[in-house]
């Protein structure tokens, strides 16, 4: 039976949810022309507990963990059959990936779905219009087996920046007052120092990924010459899927950028930096953690991510394929961190959410604390939560998607009705309060967040490769046995519904790190077969 008249049946996962706080604009022309990005299954199911700790090779990896080309060649004759085009420089067997570029009137009638476009409320611009589809994706029977997912035929705003800007209390006010700079942060954490001679981070690079926003390169030098007192690190742009290096001013997502810059470099200033800029869509960020995992010239060794939305609000399809790609990084020995979210236990919805990708299995979870510190040494600590005065509070829960972990099965994570993964893993100081102290588009700025987090811990991540002389890789089934030592434990606060208390919790996690605790205890348990 020819491709173009097999069979259709629903793709497993693929409903999208309905598109809130947008304005319906009509159906989307169904001469525009879209690129959408067929995800594949791996020719080998991905087990990575199986993998007891030890870190595949990119040759090991590439042998039995990419796509077969039978499943190419079965997706590639179906899309041209549906006049589609195959683009071979974006598509790829290691990265299970098949870059399809066509009409909406094509891509409506291969996948059985109809296009409609979008207006945000509250956006005049019509470059704000997005096109997405409500309901399932439909593909022939025999493809049912090859596709784990289909992205790009829905471009919705999928996620949002997780930082807070302080509100100053008053102008005349010490405005710096509690607040740091990143290796204040650092000192009270106890962060290794880099070996004699080094610099911190040197020999590493960590990924950055950016799904708006941008940065001027006079700020860094700026801020790491005048505010830290360092030569500022090397800082290299991969743009990806329409993404761009767009810097507009300090209200903007300009504010991520340059937090995650700022912190990460200043943490681990001999580190590279490499910041992949894409689009806001699940198309984008999906391609950008794969396309960093994948990343051989630039080779990060951790990632990462202070983006993200509630579960609720992406598809299943998207879920499963970018847990996939975070699983690939596990293989591979790449840490992932991402910011698990500054909206307290509702993640901004109705009842208990918890993050995604921050709830993802695969990467480290980054919760936050108020942190307040003297002369370098930690005083207190508590849950970061403003929500009673209208500011933020950190992210966590458990999971609506994700089963329990065995790694975190002794941890005490709250029952739910799935057994769920429990979110965050760690912490570290995000209040804006006691927040970071960050150079915006020519402006200082205090900023916090869970976003500050994330990058937070993978400058501590870069530490810890460079010391270890190995990539720790896949923290989370490692930091859970090793006990209170490694992290200065939470037990005060709460985010909303949950409480802080001993060891882990669904605020806090285990804690903020002990850095140089932390580097004892991961260079004495380090697998044999690494």
């Amino acid at each position: 039976m020819p491709p173009n008249t097999a069979r259709r049946v629903e793709l497993p996962h693929s409903a999208h949810p309905a598109v809130p706080n947008a304005v319906h604009a009509g159906k989307t022309p169904g001469g525009r022309v879209i690129r959408v990005s067929v995800i594949l299954n791996r020719r080998i199911k991905l087990d990575i507990a199986s993998l007891r700790g030890r870190q595949l090779s990119r040759e090991q990896y590439a042998a039995r963990f990419g796509a077969s080309q039978e499943d190419f060649d079965a997706v590639r004759a179906f899309a041209e059959a549906h006049s589609l085009k195959v683009d071979a420089q974006k598509s790829s067997l290691l990265r299970r990936r098949v870059e399809l570029r066509g009409t909406i009137s094509a891509f409506n009638q291969a996948f059985g779905v109809e296009l409609n476009d979008y207006q945000p409320r509250g956006e005049a611009k019509q470059g704000a219009r997005f096109h997405a589809i409500v309901g399932a994706v439909a593909v022939p029977e025999a493809l049912i087996g090859c596709i784990e997912a289909v992205l790009g035929l829905d471009n919705r705003p999928i996620a949002t920046p997780k930082f807070r800007l302080r509100r100053h209390a008053s102008p005349a006010a010490n405005q710096n007052a509690g607040t740091f700079i990143p290796p204040q942060v650092a000192q009270v954490y106890s962060f290794p120092s880099a070996p004699a001679g080094a610099s911190g981070g040197a020999g590493q690079t960590i990924g950055i990924i950016e799904l708006g926003g941008g940065y001027n390169p006079a700020d860094l030098s700026n801020y790491f010459s005048h505010t830290i007192g360092i030569t500022a690190p090397t800082v290299t742009d991969v743009i990806l899927d329409g993404g761009s290096n767009d810097p507009t001013n300090a209200n903007s997502a300009d504010g991520e950028v340059l937090l995650d810059i700022e912190v990460a470099g200043s943490i681990a200033p001999g580190a590279k930096i490499v910041v992949y800029f894409t689009s806001n869509t699940d198309q984008g960020f999906q391609d950008a953690i794969s396309t960093a995992i994948h990343d051989t010239q630039n080779n990060p060794g951790v990632i990462s991510i202070s983006w993200g939305g509630p579960e609720s609000s992406w598809s299943q399809t998207a879920i499963n394929s970018m847990d996939t790609t975070c699983q690939s990084a596990a293989a591979l020995g790449v840490t992932i961190t991402v910011a698990s979210g500054d909206s307290g236990s509702t993640d901004g919805g109705k009842g208990n959410n918890v993050d995604f990708p921050a709830s993802s299995p695969h990467v480290l979870g980054c919760g936050g604390t108020a942190l307040t510190a003297s002369n370098g040494r930690r005083q207190s600590e508590v849950v970061w939560n403003d929500q009673a005065s209208g500011g933020g509070a950190t992210g966590g829960g458990v999971s609506s998607v994700f089963p329990l972990p065995v790694w975190q099965a002794k941890a005490g994570v709250p029952s739910a009705a799935a057994g769920g993964r429990g979110v965050p893993d760690v912490a570290g100081d995000a209040s804006p309060d006691t927040g970071y102290q960050i150079l915006v588009d020519g402006q200082q700025e205090i900023i916090g967040g869970t976003s500050a987090v994330a990058p937070l811990w993978a400058g501590l991540v870069a530490l810890l490769n460079q010391q270890l002389g190995r990539k720790v890789g896949f923290l989370n089934p490692q930091l859970y046995p090793l006990g209170e030592a490694p992290f200065f434990d939470i037990t005060s606060g709460n985010n909303g519904t949950f409480s802080a208390a001993a060891g882990w919790d669904p605020c806090t996690g285990l804690g903020s790190p002990n850095g140089q605790v932390l580097l004892s205890s991961l260079r004495s348990g380090a697998p044999t077969d690494r």
